[in-house]
């Protein structure tokens, strides 16, 4: 155990000594399923059930499923809330709260019409709940906090039993000091597959969820009242070059669910394949309902469940499009200051601070090919080394591989792709004749009322201050 770890844990346990007061005794905690914890940030196998009826198994990205146990026909799973330490990618750790040992807590995979039994014990430091997000159940079980239920206590352990009614993707996350507890890492995914095995069947699937966080280089616990101004946008609590790649075989079908518990919506990517919305958190779509994309806006609160071919061999991206959610910890209060000569400050600088550097007169590619020292605990703002070099990613970025052999069920990553003779982009090394260019600024609805007094080249500057709207 670290020590930043040991330190985070002994605070947590000191803030929360009541919790050590009343946890739940052994007796008590012989009656309930035993607790499975996993603090391994790869992508867990897929967890082909043993008991009950029979599914294809879904595999969370950078996330695992959570074991069951069968009690006269009930389905029986035991979630504990409490501190947990995440890796963000390697370099970078961060003190969060999850479930069973990992942020985000363990999917749950279940069938249409199972009965479920869901224990939820609480090891944090205040009160908590759980919310089954767009699942069909009593209302009783509905995880509000004093509108539907008592507060689940520290030290204190809940019971939640319901029909899984219909099928979909799904979330669960607290539904008490729910601003704090979700900032801090509490969600994971609740997968209901259709009970009959052939309808909507899929070769491979695949699911996260997106979740933001304000980390401030250097520091380990997320700015849990940040509201805009986050700078660590994540797939799973994950952030390139940490995420792992999806892999398929070629001809297969693929669905990929996505979450989003950020505070702001997200265009998700695919390159190389059309994708449709085969489902959201509302149920699946009606075949006449759907239309090829290559993109899909995912609102703050919503499911989307896209299918797609995967009938082109290659290493795709696959990210959110808002570029700066593809970038780690970046400072927002930075200006512009690509066309600014550095020379004659660089050299008067370097005299006081002899390893200072220029950067940003060309653009930011610099700064994901300088190996620059950085905080304790944070990492690059763009980095990922490719087979052609830097990729200058981070953030909500991984990639989609598809490879005409890879063997049906073998999730392995099979490497960077082998492009055939004649298929990569090259330099151009003959004469290039004079490229055409447009100087017009463009017509006008109607004349002006007055001309200015000549050509005025204007030069605009953001004003510093916060990066609100995202």
């Amino acid at each position: 155990m670290t020590n930043s770890r040991r330190r985070f844990l002994a605070g947590t346990a000191a803030a929360g000594a009541a919790v050590a007061a009343s946890t739940v005794s052994k007796v008590a905690m012989a009656a309930l399923p035993e607790p499975v914890y996993q603090s391994n940030p790869s992508s867990a196998a897929p967890l082909y059930p043993t008991t009950g009826r029979p599914y294809n198994p879904m595999v969370t990205l950078n996330g695992w499923s959570l074991p069951w146990r069968m009690n006269n026909g009930v389905k029986e799973f035991h979630l504990v809330a409490e501190p947990v330490v995440r890796e963000f990618a390697p370099g970078m750790k961060a003190h969060l709260w999850g479930y069973n040992g990992s942020s985000p807590g363990p999917t749950i995979e279940l069938v249409e019409g199972d009965r479920v039994r869901l224990f939820v014990t609480n090891k944090l430091p205040e009160h908590t709940t759980i919310h089954w997000h767009g699942v069909r159940l009593p209302n009783g079980m509905d995880g509000v906090g004093g509108l539907n239920q008592p507060h689940i206590q520290p030290g204190k352990t809940f019971v939640y039993e319901f029909v899984v009614r219909r099928s979909g993707t799904f979330m669960y996350h607290p539904h008490a000091d729910e601003m704090v507890q979700m900032a801090m890492g509490m969600y994971g995914m609740f997968i209901v597959h259709p009970k009959d095995p052939k309808f909507m069947p899929v070769d491979r699937d695949y699911g996260f969820i997106l979740n933001a966080y304000d980390i401030e280089p250097g520091s380990y616990t997320p700015r849990v009242s940040e509201m805009t101004d986050f700078n660590l946008w994540t797939f799973n609590s994950r952030v390139f070059p940490g995420i792992d790649p999806m892999v398929a075989r070629q001809g297969e079908r693929v669905r990929i669910r996505v979450g989003n518990l950020t505070m702001t919506n997200h265009p998700i990517h695919l390159h190389g394949h059309e994708f449709v919305v085969a489902g959201t958190d509302g149920g699946w779509t009606r075949e006449n309902s759907r239309w090829d994309e290559v993109t899909t806006d995912v609102a703050v609160g919503q499911m989307r469940a896209i299918e797609f071919v995967a009938n082109e061999p290659g290493d795709w991206a696959f990210h959110c499009h808002k570029s700066h959610h593809t970038m780690n910890a970046m400072g927002h209060g930075l200006p512009n200051m690509i066309g600014v000569d550095h020379t004659g400050i660089v050299k008067q600088v370097n005299k006081l601070i002899p390893d200072y550097m220029a950067m940003g007169e060309r653009g930011m590619a610099d700064m994901a090919e300088m190996e620059m020292p950085i905080p304790d605990n944070t990492l690059p703002m763009m980095t990922g080394q490719g087979p052609f070099g830097p990729v200058e990613m981070g953030g909500m970025f991984t990639v989609m591989k598809v490879r005409a052999d890879q063997k049906r069920g073998d999730f392995k990553d099979p490497g960077w792709y082998q492009h055939p003779k004649g298929e990569v982009a090259y330099e151009f090394t003959g004469v290039l004749p004079e490229p055409a260019r447009s100087f017009s600024a463009g017509g006008q609805t109607m004349p002006l009322a007055r001309k200015p007094p000549g050509n005025v080249e204007m030069r605009v500057r953001k004003p510093s201050g916060g990066h609100e709207n995202h």
